[in-house]
């Protein structure tokens, strides 16, 4: 139980976590702040690898870079899926084997892929012909695959249109690669992020089987099927357990590579690691009505959007909160953050309630908010300085 302003405060996510709890209870720092704790993250981790029968995990670095968290997955032996220069330089230098790299960008500078090649990376995404001749140039035999468009139903996070080639493309451009001095591997794709429909992953894997079949006759023959993240994790409702997930994608696997030899399955979860390791402790600034009539009150934090909570924008995802009043009678609020942007709006339409007698100071946590986080808060807007991140846990 934490003490805010003389209050005990209860969350039921430090009943599973003495430390954060313990954390709160001693700390006083400036808010706002996230804490996490890497053991969470590596418990995870652990689970992950426990439900498929045999994978890779490449964890996408890009959820949460903190370098604690990095460094005991690291130990653990996990691949890491880095986006740019600095990540590749974070993983190494946390204990990570370049061999266990992949460049899962794809839309990546000539000079950092050679940056990456010269770092030792090996591995390498594309989803056209440009970026596959930039790797022929500059990371010469490297390994490369191929990303498809997927669809993203069911994800309240989508990734879809930007990234992603159709398969008859990457038919072509695998074969293009081997021409070119590399060596073709195989087929990734995403269907979402924080992605709760199990099932979404067959279509994608049906087209996948498609590209190796096509191209195993015309002996190119691929290895690696790379599954993407999606995988969720619960924020205000439970989701289905990632055993679920992995029987619905092993199972779809087995289906349509029936005729194929089984691929090399690898997956890229981010939130589904990172999320559960944190709470971030905000602080109450001012609670107003625009109205008299108005039956809502505006709740503004110390964080806003621009702190670290962009994934607030569409009010795609919607955080569970916990205040020292909770169970006292409650009202409808939308919320904000300090910010002078009229964009700096967390949730207008979600129906949250906060208790009625909520007061400038009061703490609001924040749950799972280990992902995606500190990597979108900026580094000054409105001269509001970066949201601080502090690390426990076994190898913290």
């Amino acid at each position: 139980m934490a003490m805010t302003n003389g209050t005990t405060l209860v969350t039921t996510f430090a009943a599973g976590n003495r430390e954060i709890q313990d954390f709160l209870d001693t700390t006083r720092q400036e808010t706002p702040y996230l804490v996490i704790d890497t053991k969470v993250g590596a418990d995870k981790y652990l689970r992950l690898t426990g439900a498929f029968r045999q994978t890779q995990v490449f964890y996408a670095v890009k959820a949460n870079p903190q370098p604690k968290l990095i460094r005991h997955l690291a130990r653990l032996g996990s691949s890491f899926d880095v986006a740019s220069p600095a990540e590749i330089d974070l993983c190494l230098s946390e204990g990570a084997d370049p061999g266990r790299l992949s460049y899962g960008n794809t839309i990546k500078k000539a000079s950092d892929i050679r940056y990456a090649y010269d770092r030792g990376v090996r591995l390498f995404v594309f989803d056209s012909e440009a970026e596959l001749r930039k790797i022929a140039e500059h990371a010469p035999g490297s390994s490369v695959f191929c990303r498809l468009l997927a669809a993203s139903d069911g994800a309240q996070w989508p990734l879809s249109r930007k990234f992603g080639c159709t398969p008859d493309m990457a038919v072509e451009l695998l074969d293009s690669a081997r021409r070119l001095g590399l060596v073709p591997v195989g087929i990734s794709f995403h269907v979402g992020s924080q992605q709760l429909d199990p099932t979404r992953w067959e279509p994608s894997i049906a087209q996948a089987a498609g590209v190796f079949r096509e191209l195993a006759g015309r002996g190119v023959n691929l290895w690696l099927l790379d599954v993407g993240g999606g995988f969720p994790t619960g924020y205000q409702q439970p989701v289905a357990p990632i055993e679920e997930y992995a029987e619905a994608i092993e199972g779809a696997v087995d289906r349509h590579f029936a005729d194929l030899p089984v691929p090399h399955l690898a997956v890229e979860p981010g939130r589904y690691i990172a999320a559960d390791t944190g709470v971030l402790r905000a602080q109450v600034v001012l609670v107003s009505q625009k109205s008299y009539e108005d039956d809502h009150r505006w709740v503004y934090l110390d964080i806003g959007r621009f702190g670290g909570l962009a994934e607030t924008e569409g009010e795609a995802i919607q955080y569970r909160l916990v205040t020292a009043r909770d169970g006292e009678p409650s009202g409808p609020v939308k919320l904000a953050g300090p910010t002078c942007d009229s964009v700096d709006i967390l949730y207008e339409k979600a129906p949250y309630r906060l208790p009625l007698d909520l007061q400038p100071g009061d703490y609001v946590d924040i749950l799972g908010t280990g992902a995606y986080t500190t990597t979108y808060s900026s580094v000054g807007f409105n001269g509001f300085a970066p949201l601080a991140t502090f690390c426990i846990g076994d190898g913290a």
